[in-house]
């Protein structure tokens, strides 16, 4: 016993010497029980690759014809100020929040390629990128992020096409994690031109999505006397009509709280729960539109205008950790998951008069979302139990398949099939039928523990995780 003391330490001193030297991290998969990855930041390579393409720029171009402006210098303005209503322009939206337009995993803009060569999807750009877990939003052909670059977290947008960087919006704050890894969790959200970033910190940010400008700022851990949760800030912020609405988790009725989406004037706050990992999401249940928000232990929908309690379903896990988002079955059924010794239920929502009532329809231990969130396609429910794939009747629970073996990866819905990006990083297409598990390619797309979500906008497949991002043609 005493010589495994001595090698542990001797081991972690090594891994220790790596990561300050060499900037080089051993991290464990989704299982948490495995080290399986080495991680490394790329900051030095990321810096020469936008110096480049700055370069590029100016060498492609006269002066006066570059319109992109120089990335814009972080500014400290006051909590909150007025601003400018948004130029009365259309914006092309094709993938505004986290998980799509309705934050279900599901695209149905237009066909994909469903055909895909043995070495993969042609590649458009491949680059590196900060470290974090958000994934990436998209309009106007341009793709918002938010990342990890050495003492800040850094929102970036990218022109879809060419992957250049058009512009930065930085500010002081490092979160960094051991086990789960450092950088910012939160998908930003984009809404008639602003992007709203939150970090793992707490800060919350309205930018201009044209320039990067700070439009206004707030804490939402400062302003609503909240702790950070220990793996960070990760719900994506949700528009609702006019407000921004966050998942703080403060007490004395400030778990949930909503701000002017033009000034980031505080408009309401409501609830106790300590928060857990999952985004809130706009629905309507039982004939009413409302937020549904899952937190440390319970599921709940609030009303949209002051985010009173409609209804609410016990949701407990082990660690009072809940990430996987709800999942719309209908006009009044909610499907939930979680890992950490739980697994799955559907739970109906039904109204009498002023009243509601939360009631289970079923619940399977063979569904067990962790990092990953399932969606829905012709009355069956796809997604990964733990790591591997699985496929449920969405009426009863009955398992119909399980099989494929992908890491705590991510997957979204596309037309008659599933598109996973595994933990890996390679890309795989599977039939979405209930008849069994098919695979139909798979290729390497990115390297390293790939825990963010896939999106497709403009004919493209982006993907990225802490080391890198790239772009697919998934065109048919």
């Amino acid at each position: 016993m005493k010589r495994l003391g001595l090698l542990l330490a001797a081991l972690v001193v090594i891994a220790g010497a790596l990561y300050v030297l060499l900037g080089f991290r051993i991290a464990v998969d989704g299982s948490g029980m495995r080290p399986r990855f080495i991680v490394r930041d790329r900051y030095a390579e990321l810096e020469a690759n936008r110096a480049r393409q700055r370069e590029d720029t100016l060498a492609a171009a006269p002066v006066a014809a570059i319109a992109d402006p120089a990335p814009a210098v972080a500014e400290e303005p006051g909590p909150a100020r007025e601003a400018d209503p948004p130029a009365a322009v259309a914006h092309r939206a094709s993938w505004p929040d986290f998980r799509g337009p309705r934050r279900d995993g599901r695209y149905d803009a237009a066909p994909i390629r469903t055909s895909w060569p043995a070495e993969g999807l042609p590649l458009v750009w491949k680059q590196p990128i900060g470290l974090g877990y958000a994934s990436f939003v998209a309009a106007d052909r341009r793709a918002f992020t938010i990342e990890q670059r050495r003492g800040e977290e850094v929102v970036a947008a990218y022109d879809i096409e060419t992957g250049r960087e058009l512009w930065t919006q930085g500010w002081d704050g490092a979160f960094v994690e051991a086990m789960g890894g450092d950088g910012p969790r939160a998908t930003p959200t984009y809404h008639l031109g602003h992007v709203y970033a939150l970090g793992a910190l707490g800060e919350l940010r309205a930018l201009d999505a044209a320039t990067g400008a700070v439009v206004w700022r707030r804490n939402i851990l400062t302003d609503n006397g909240a702790s950070n949760l220990s793996w960070g800030m990760a719900a994506s912020p949700l528009i609702v009509d006019d407000t921004v609405v966050v998942l703080p988790g403060g007490a004395g009725g400030r778990s949930v709280a909503a701000y002017d989406a033009a000034t980031g004037a505080p408009m309401w706050t409501s609830q106790d729960d300590v928060q857990a990992y999952t985004a809130p999401m706009l629905v309507t249940l039982a004939g009413v539109r409302q937020i549904l928000v899952v937190s440390e232990h319970r599921i709940m929908g609030l009303t949209t205008g002051e985010g009173r309690l409609l209804w609410d379903y016990p949701w407990r896990t082990s660690n009072g950790i809940n990430v996987a988002q709800p999942l719309l079955l209908g006009e009044d059924r909610v499907f939930i998951s979680a890992a950490y010794g739980h697994g799955a239920a559907v739970v109906e929502i039904a109204r009498q008069g002023e009243q509601f009532e939360a009631r289970t329809v079923w619940e399977s231990s063979r569904m067990k979302n962790k990092f990953t969130s399932s969606v829905l396609h012709d009355g069956y429910i796809y997604g990964l139990d733990e790591a591997i794939l699985a496929c449920l009747d969405a009426t009863t629970g009955e398992l119909q398949w399980k099989g494929g073996r992908y890491g705590y990866g991510q997957l979204l819905l596309a037309g008659d099939h599933l598109v996973v990006i595994t933990e890996s990083g390679d890309l795989v297409l599977v039939a979405a039928t209930p008849e069994r598990h098919v695979e139909l390619a798979r290729f390497d797309a990115i390297d390293g523990k790939t825990w963010n979500h896939p999106i497709i906008a403009d004919g493209r497949l982006l993907v990225r995780n802490a080391q890198e991002m790239a772009a697919f043609d998934i065109r048919p």
